[in-house]
């Protein structure tokens, strides 16, 4: 059953613009120009339940926008979006009380009170059964490892820390839906490593339906099965990662590690693109040669130490689509 359904809807920006300078100001207050942005330029999406779905692409393509007008924040101009079958702009309370969001840079807890304070007064905000409140709350602190940080100010938090806290506070009122907008940027890698843990577990253990925004290829190579790319406002992509990484190259990835430093591997069916002492890295294509094949040729006549096939990596194969989106 579908949670998300979004049918051509655009949303457009009037900004502001004036020349620089004193002049440009002063003309700027009596004769405001304005040109209008295409943030949103027709998109159409659903999302399952249960599905836990990345969200790509470049800056200023339009992902934040689209989860703000999920959560009801923003009002398109026109189209269809519905949210666990509510218009979440027309019907915000209803809406609210079943979805969680998290923006990265922004935080719901209030700045001078203990963490704890702030998840007691989202609880009276959410109208949270206090049974059923302490036993999610509860749960929440155990998984985040929140505990010492529970009689500390939000100020006082580290930004990871602050990050885990906020993942608690959206989930607090056990929502269906959860909305994440750069939920580890600036985050260490320790820290990074916890939030990606819990939002897999959330999403396999309660099956809560989550969307992704990230410029942090790793946590969609590590969360998501299925990926939405926009750019300019309209949907490039939607498909699993598989297919995103074959939509690119099928190239592979062949590091050999060689007994002999002095020692250099030519194969007609393979290119070396980089070499560190004993490492060579090699991409070809399984279409022209088997992996199986390449291996046995090249074992025959090197000694070899080691050696393992991957795929290129999920950066280089992102950088690479928004190139081509660009164009």
């Amino acid at each position: 059953m579908s949670q998300i359904i979004v049918e051509n809807l655009t949303k457009t920006f009037n900004i502001a613009e004036r020349t620089s300078g004193l002049w440009g100001a002063f003309k700027g207050v009596l004769h405001r120009r304005y040109r209008q942005v295409r943030a949103l330029d027709g998109i159409d999406f659903s999302v399952n339940q249960g599905e836990l779905v990345g969200y790509i692409g470049p800056n200023g393509a339009g992902k934040s926008t689209t989860v703000k007008t999920l959560a009801g924040i923003l009002v398109p101009d026109s189209g269809r979006c519905e949210v666990l079958g509510k218009v979440p702009w027309k019907q915000r309370i209803a809406t609210v009380r079943r979805i969680g969001v998290v923006f990265g840079q922004r935080t719901q807890l209030w700045w001078d009170l203990p963490v704890i304070e702030s998840f007691d007064l989202l609880r009276d905000i959410y109208r949270v059964d206090p049974t059923g409140y302490r036993r999610n709350r509860d749960e929440l602190i155990a998984l985040l490892s929140l505990q010492p940080l529970l009689d500390v100010p939000v100020r006082q938090l580290s930004l990871g820390q602050r990050m885990r806290c906020d993942l608690a506070a959206s989930l607090l009122h056990a929502p269906e839906l959860l909305f994440l907008d750069e939920p580890t940027i600036g985050l260490d890698a320790v820290s990074k490593l916890a939030v990606r843990n819990f939002v897999l577990e959330l999403n396999r253990r309660r099956g809560v339906t989550v969307l992704l925004t990230t410029h942090d290829m790793d946590d969609i190579e590590a969360l998501c099965e299925r990926v939405i790319v926009i750019n300019n406002g309209r949907i490039f992509l939607d498909g699993t990662l598989n297919a995103l990484r074959n939509r690119i190259t099928n190239e592979r990835r062949l590091i050999i590690d060689l007994m002999d430093e002095n020692d250099t591997i030519h194969d007609a069916d393979a290119t070396v693109i980089r070499r560190e002492g004993h490492r060579m890295h090699l991409q070809f294509d399984p279409d022209r040669i088997s992996a199986a094949r390449l291996i046995a040729r090249i074992t025959q006549k090197h000694n070899i130490r080691d050696l393992y096939v991957e795929n290129p990596p999920i950066e280089e194969i992102i950088a690479r689509l928004y190139g081509e989106v660009d164009r």
